[in-house]
């Protein structure tokens, strides 16, 4: 693995244990919230380059266009990597939270993104973390 893709997966990882933190925070508090929309969607964008720099190394996949997280979520998900629909979900979730003004769309999210959102990004950890403790 090169440098640049271990630093993304560190990155991943840290922020990763950040947006876990608000399991044990006040999510009434608009502090806690809008931290929590800033970490779904920094970790929400760090999974999804993780998975393209996994496609091109691991699956040696590259027809897709990689700049695209709609295009990389496809083929991560054709390749076994990841569960589409929730994905999809997440990604239309952290485009709505780009136009959260005032907080209510975290607030209707909010539930999701620390039950269920989260489980996900655990579960591409783990994923990840087979990977790279795997001989090619």
């Amino acid at each position: 693995m090169d440098a640049k893709f271990m630093k993304r997966v560190e990155s991943y990882q840290n922020s990763l244990n950040s947006l876990a933190e608000a399991r044990e925070r006040d999510l009434s508090d608009s502090f806690v919230l809008s931290g929590t929309s800033a970490k779904f969607s920094i970790t929400f964008d760090l999974a999804w380059k993780v998975m393209k720099d996994l496609l091109v190394q691991y699956y040696m996949i590259t027809d897709f266009v990689a700049e695209s997280p709609r295009e990389v979520l496809r083929s991560a998900f054709q390749a076994g990597l990841i569960q589409d629909d929730i994905w999809m979900e997440m990604l239309k979730v952290r485009n709505s939270l780009v136009h959260d003004y005032d907080g209510l769309i975290v607030k209707e999210h909010c539930v999701r993104i620390i039950g269920n959102y989260l489980e996900e990004f655990l579960a591409l950890k783990k994923q990840v973390e087979k990977l790279i403790n795997s001989p090619i």
